[in-house]
């Protein structure tokens, strides 16, 4: 799966420079018998549905010409929504001050899951600040533990 992954990226990227947009995350996932690649954009600022609907003709342009997908698919191209992962060191840099959602490979104080205010990221250690009942407390996350992470809405 990363190869097809990787090979998009190697396509959807400079269409993604040249519109001034860059890559969320990419994709490809069987759902009952139907395949789908999934290609999340963005910008500063959001999005709108005719940059999405640009970057999907010019992608599917280059997906004709090179095929690199034996088989059928449906291409989707979209926001990474208010929830988006957060998927590279950077990402979570800009995420410094915001609600997250974070799963670890293992229990850190007991718990895997952590949601919370992120209020620091050191390329190794994540700080989030979660509520415990009617206080709140500070956790330290090994970066190399973060199974995975994505924005968050907290009501």
């Amino acid at each position: 799966m990363s190869k097809v992954t990787d090979v998009i990226e190697g396509l959807v990227t400079p269409i993604l420079e040249e519109m001034q947009l860059y890559l969320v995350d990419i994709e490809y996932v069987k759902e009952g018998k139907n395949w789908f690649l999934r290609v999340y954009i963005d910008k500063e600022g959001g999005i709108d549905i005719e940059e999405c609907g640009m970057v999907s003709e010019r992608l599917s342009e280059k997906l004709d010409e090179i095929d690199p997908i034996p088989q059928n698919y449906f291409l989707e191209v979209s926001s990474p929504g208010a929830e988006r992962p957060l998927k590279k060191e950077k990402d979570i840099v800009d995420s410094i001050g915001k609600n997250v959602h974070i799963k670890t490979y293992e229990a850190i104080d007991g718990e895997k899951t952590f949601e919370g205010k992120l209020l620091a990221f050191d390329g190794e250690t994540l700080t989030v600040e979660v509520k415990i009942k009617t206080r709140t407390k500070e956790i330290s996350i090994p970066y190399e533990k973060v199974a995975n992470a994505r924005l968050a809405i907290i009501f």
